[in-house]
């Protein structure tokens, strides 16, 4: 939850563990914390007598749910609470389609174009935000390198790009754009 004010956040959190034990549940005491998270033009810079740096009195992004929350410009210019795919949940999805393709390369392309394909819209299911279309584009990029990757190992015959990109048009993998973003 964003709060404007400090004295809001503080009153909530008062009150959400109390609400919380009405249902049965308890609030992990180290995942619920307090953050400031003020708008980048509001910050104010520290003194001299703090730590040296640049200037900020909070953080510029936290992770959550595998998002990081950060502060960005929309398209007006205007500063807005934007998501993006966390680096750590990016890694370890990459990391398990390199090893899928690499232990599925001689299944028959449509198996493997099925599997890929379910892959990429699960992925897009859950990380698919209007603020994210950046990342899930490299994503789509990377998995189409690793199936490339895997596939050009299959036989001592080369594997080259204007093959794979002829195989993409046959066996295509859905791309973000056509996902339906919230």
């Amino acid at each position: 939850m964003l709060f404007e004010c400090e004295d809001d956040a503080k009153r909530v959190m008062g009150v959400l563990p109390k609400r919380f034990e009405r249902y049965g549940l308890t609030l992990h005491p180290d995942k619920t914390r307090l953050l400031p998270f003020k708008r980048p033009d509001r910050m104010q810079p520290r003194g001299d007598d703090e730590d040296k740096g640049g200037p900020t009195n909070g953080p510029l992004s936290f992770d959550f749910l595998g998002f990081t929350i950060h502060w960005g410009k929309s398209l007006t210019g205007k500063w807005t609470v934007r998501e993006r795919t966390a680096n750590d949940r990016f890694r370890k999805a990459l990391r398990r389609i390199y090893e899928w393709c690499r232990q599925h390369r001689h299944d028959p392309i449509e198996e493997q174009q099925r599997a890929l394909s379910q892959k990429l819209r699960g992925h897009y299911g859950y990380y698919g935000r209007i603020t994210n279309t950046g990342r899930l584009w490299d994503f789509l990029r990377v998995v189409v390198r690793a199936w490339w990757r895997a596939l050009r190992r299959r036989s001592q015959r080369r594997l080259y790009w204007v093959q794979m990109y002829k195989l993409l048009r046959r066996y295509p993998l859905p791309r973000p754009e056509r996902i339906c973003l919230t």
